[in-house]
Parts: C-alpha cells; sequence; structure tokens
C-alpha cells in the first residue's frame, strides 16, 4: 500500500467512525507525489475539522479519552488473600502436592487436628493421615459430637478417650519435624474446605490389629492403610 493511500484510508476511517458520510473524495492522479499528497490531505483534514464540530461535547470527550480499560487489582496482595479464602478444592495425595501449599499456620483448632494427625497417624500412608482427618472434621459435623476440632479431639467419656494419645499418659511433643510439617500441612488443607472423599463420611476409625465391639454395629466405608474405617447410620 502507498503512503498516499494510508493517509486517505485513515482519514476516511476516522470520518466515517463519527458518523460522517463523505459522497466523494477526489484523489490527485497527479505524477508529482508530493504536492499532490499535500493537496489531499488539506482536503481530507477540512473536511474532518467540519465533521468535528457538528458532533455532539459528550461524543468528542469519549473520542479523544478512548475506550475504557479495566482498573488492574492494587499489587499481588489482594490475589492473594482471595486465593487463600477459596477453599480447596482437588487434593492430589503426594508429598510433591503438599510441599508445594502454602507454609501453614493457624490457630488452636488448626492446633488440635495437627497434635491428633501426628500423634495418631504419623506412621500411616499420606492418604491414611488425610483419611483420620477426615473422621474428625465429619464428628464435628455431626450433632452427636462436640462442635470444635479441639472439642471432638478431646472428647472423654465412659473413662476412656475417643483419641488414644490423650490418655495414654506419655508426652505429647512433637519431636519428628518431618512428620510435624505433613500433619501441619493436612491440617491447614482440610480445614481449608479440602475435600473428604476418602471415609465415605466416616466418624469411626480403628487399627486393623485390633477388633472392637463396636465395629460391628456400624457400616464399614474404606479401608487405608494400617485402619478400618466406620460411618454410624445416625452420624
Amino acid at each position: 500500500m502507498s503512503l498516499r493511500q494510508t493517509w486517505v484510508g485513515g482519514a476516511a476511517a476516522l470520518i466515517a467512525l463519527t458518523g460522517a458520510a463523505l459522497a466523494e473524495v477526489t484523489v490527485s492522479q497527479s505524477n508529482g507525489p508530493i504536492g499532490g499528497l499535500a493537496g489531499e490531505m488539506t482536503e481530507l483534514l477540512g473536511t474532518e475539522r467540519v465533521q468535528l464540530t457538528r458532533l455532539p461535547q459528550a461524543r468528542l470527550a469519549s473520542l479523544a479519552v478512548g475506550p475504557k480499560q479495566a482498573v488492574p487489582v492494587k499489587g499481588q496482595a489482594r490475589a492473594k488473600a482471595d486465593a487463600a479464602a477459596a477453599p480447596v478444592e482437588a487434593v492430589e495425595y503426594s508429598a510433591r502436592w503438599l510441599a508445594g501449599q502454602p507454609a501453614p499456620k493457624g490457630d488452636a483448632q488448626w492446633q488440635c487436628l495437627t497434635e491428633a494427625l501426628y500423634f495418631e497417624a504419623r506412621g500411616e500412608t499420606l492418604q491414611g493421615q488425610f483419611a483420620v482427618a477426615e473422621v474428625i472434621l465429619n464428628r464435628v459435623d455431626s450433632p452427636a459430637y462436640p462442635k470444635s476440632v479441639c472439642g471432638v479431639v478431646g472428647q472423654r467419656g465412659g473413662g476412656s478417650c475417643q483419641f488414644s494419645y490423650i490418655c495414654d499418659g506419655r508426652s505429647d511433643v512433637m519431636r519428628e519435624k518431618d512428620s510435624l510439617d505433613r500433619a501441619r500441612r493436612i491440617a491447614r488443607v482440610m480445614l481449608d474446605g479440602g475435600p473428604r472423599v476418602l471415609t465415605g463420611g466416616a466418624t469411626f476409625f480403628h487399627t486393623k490389629s485390633v477388633r472392637p465391639s463396636w465395629a460391628k454395629r456400624f457400616a464399614r466405608t474404606a479401608s487405608i492403610g494400617a485402619h478400618l474405617f466406620y460411618r454410624q447410620s445416625n452420624g
């Protein structure tokens, strides 16, 4: 495309944008490109000026400003906060995925869930530890149990404890750093809304090495690692 054609096309497009319709644009056929181009531009710009004076003031202002642009969110802090608030919709039961999650921290409920996972399931597979977390949170949601993680974990009754480490008389010091880090991360994921898809709504579990009498009364929902999981019919 020649320089002359570019100028003519651009000016014609601008006039069309303003809503004006030119009946005719005369293009010089002179062999002198500089003089011809200058004359054409004078004519076109004069026509353009006339058309622009006919536009409403609001339309002129919008043409000067241009289309509105989306305003970006200020900084990355807002995006990170939104992401942190969103529930965890999918979990990969792998050490690599878990290690890639944000460094965990939390309140007393997080600490209680961390301790329960550490003392009750740190020797289990990753899925096994997630499964124990499911049981605890399923109990929190059940009307038959306390309404907090700490309440469920520390529940006592009939001279015994629901979770053995509470009553075993041993020091509850979490000395294994790797196991503690894993328990903290699992607790954070599950308290942040991680899916409970492993145990079928179980509210009980026991190791395969024992046969508690209550197991006969409940429906078994899963076998994961060294644990069997059960759901109460009215839980």
